[in-house]
């Protein structure tokens, strides 16, 4: 669903240089808007400032961790100064690995909370500055951990489930300064570093295919489209939400997932 609705505004997206956030900067980029890119590797930064000028646009790219709120607070301003006000700010970094409870150290729990949750209110705390009012669009990435309880992901689970009460408060908190803020819950999306995790073997891909009643896993593109859609005038009424993009997965009970990863 690429339109031109996005020419010239201005979009930052945290965690933007790899998967399915990259994906959604490069959207950006084709329907015409100004990029900004934030993760922790400069190698990684560099390439998608790459990528993404070679669309014809501007992009800006900084190396920062999304726990660091003082250089968080940097870039955006970096960003508001080359770029003018922040018309959309999505905000995607994350961190996974299967571990189960007891299984996991208090740092590696405490490691998943802080880049998943601590992160995305660093940004978007830090941004609130920057942002157009009225106007401004918000799109949080969660999981579908933050619904469905699976084992070996309590530190997800935990961490996304305050990703979108964190959604759901601002939208209430924001909406007096025309400010929108919504989640958007990818599934399955192929081709993406989570995924390979959670599903690393062709036995354990079928296992997740089977619980999607499309019959297939997403691509980057369903959820980018969803993204600039949530972003564009069409959405104008829609804040406070948290939409899955996983056809039908999560209807499904989200089933599969489990038994992918004892395979």
């Amino acid at each position: 669903m690429q339109t031109a609705d996005h020419a010239g505004r201005t979009v930052f997206v945290a965690g933007g240089t790899s998967g399915i956030n990259l994906g959604i900067a490069e959207a950006f980029a084709q329907a015409g808007a100004r990029l900004a890119v934030l993760s922790r590797s400069q190698d990684r930064v560099d390439a998608a400032v790459r990528t993404l000028r070679a669309f014809g646009g501007e992009a800006l790219g900084f190396a920062a961790d999304v726990r660091n709120a003082e250089a968080v607070a940097a870039a955006l301003k970096s960003t508001h100064e080359a770029f003018g006000d922040i018309d959309v700010l999505v905000s995607g970094a994350a961190g996974n690995f299967p571990a189960s409870a007891l299984g996991m150290s208090t740092n590696g729990f405490k490691a998943v909370v802080d880049i998943d949750l601590l992160g995305t209110f660093n940004v978007l705390r830090a941004a609130h500055a920057h942002l157009r009012k009225p106007g401004a669009v918000v799109v949080n990435i969660s999981a579908p951990q933050a619904m469905h309880p699976r084992a070996l992901q309590a530190h997800v689970c935990a961490a996304k489930a305050g990703v979108d009460m964190l959604t759901r408060v601002l939208a209430i908190e924001w909406g007096s300064d025309g400010i929108r803020v919504n989640s958007v819950m990818p599934g399955p999306i192929d081709d993406t570093e989570g995924m390979a995790r959670l599903a690393p073997n062709d036995a354990a891909r079928a296992a997740v295919v089977r619980g999607i009643p499309l019959g297939r896993m997403g691509s980057k593109q369903d959820v980018a489209n969803l993204v600039l859609f949530l972003a564009s005038p069409q959405a104008a009424f829609v804040s406070g939400a948290v939409i899955p993009v996983d056809g039908g997965w999560s209807a499904n009970g989200a089933s599969g997932l489990a038994a992918a990863m004892r395979g």
